[in-house]
């Protein structure tokens, strides 16, 4: 998959912010090691980002920030696949206050990254095999190199969530991080949240109790179809989990098995999930004649696979809107 071309570096103003940023992280190190109490947390990729008060201002990923504007910290910046304005996780959300410095994978506005004056800036990072390692020598997901990392890093200290393993999990530890830059952990949105979460895997679980089999897919019309693999997605992890029948679409790689259009036929399911970022609509597959021949495309059981953050908030919503499709869906393949 394509991904933007190099960023030619930053401005003059840029590299004025960016001292001023670095010479700041400086003053946080030192209060730190000063013995002040400070504030300190440790990511999955065990760095530790110390810094002499609890941030107040955070921006991020869409995947991340997303999440943690769900137990009610708002971000100052975002950046991702897409605008936040377009992401299905901001839906609803009042953005006017926060400052959108990238709209599509890897092209960061530096220079307004900067400005924005966060305190932290939140990533998160996938495996790259099925039991979990990331492979520390490529950026960070978001990130189109090392340089441009290292760039974001110099404005404030990077905290990472790693996408591994089950999304219960994931879940679990971004609402670590949320705890830990001042979100209410005990009030009652936070009760409801997971009441709502605990519902919708239930209602989950009795509607993948019928047996339909489902294919997550995103669809390029050079490179064919790809198809996920349900464990190495912690989203699909956990509707595993709770019953939901994916297609083992085999192959050795991690994340994904590819098909040209001609195998398609081959893949079939009684549900079809399609991706929504930056892959090919279903009007647009179906101008591939093999596409149309799949038994749920026929069957008009074709609905969105949605990337979903990793918080109760999000995970229920979607986990309802699935439900309810398998619920209505009918054994086809």
């Amino acid at each position: 998959m394509s991904r933007p071309p190099r960023l030619l570096g930053a401005s003059l103003t840029l590299v004025a912010l960016l001292a001023g940023s670095a010479c700041a992280g400086s003053d946080d190190e030192a209060a730190a090691a000063g013995g002040d109490t400070g504030w300190s947390f440790t990511d999955d990729l065990g760095t530790t980002v110390a810094l002499n008060a609890q941030p107040e201002r955070v921006a991020g990923l869409n995947d991340v920030v997303s999440s943690l504007w769900n137990h009610g910290i708002e971000p100052v910046a975002t950046f991702g696949q897409t605008s936040a304005a377009d992401d299905v996780q901001f839906e609803g959300r009042d953005l006017s206050g926060v400052e959108i410095v990238g709209e599509s994978y890897g092209a960061i506005d530096l220079e307004a990254l900067a400005a924005a004056d966060p305190d932290v800036i939140v990533t998160s990072v996938y495996p790259v095999d099925s039991e979990g390692t990331p492979d520390e020598t490529q950026p960070l997901y978001g990130f189109e190199s090392v340089e441009q990392q290292e760039q974001v890093a110099q404005i404030a200290p990077v905290v990472v969530i790693a996408w591994r393993g089950s999304a219960a999990e994931v879940i679990e530890r971004t609402a670590e991080l949320a705890a830990a830059l001042g979100a209410d952990m005990e009030g009652a949105a936070v009760s409801a949240a997971r009441q709502d979460y605990e519902d919708a895997s239930a209602a989950l679980t009795e509607a993948a109790s019928s047996g339909v089999t489902v294919l997550p897919v995103a669809g390029y019309p050079d490179e064919g179809l790809y198809m996920a693999k349900a464990p190495d997605d912690p989203s699909l992890h956990l509707y595993a989990d709770l019953g939901v029948q994916f297609v083992d679409p085999g192959g050795d790689g991690y994340f994904w098995q590819t098909a040209s259009w001609e195998a398609v036929p081959q893949y079939s399911s009684d549900v079809l999930l399609y991706s929504l970022r930056g892959a090919m609509t279903p009007e647009e597959m179906s101008a591939q004649p093999t596409y149309r021949l799949l038994p749920a495309v026929q069957a008009g059981q074709v609905h969105p696979w949605e990337y979903v953050g990793m918080d109760h908030v999000a995970q229920a919503r979607y986990m309802e809107r699935l439900a309810g499709w398998l619920g209505e869906a009918e054994k086809v393949a």
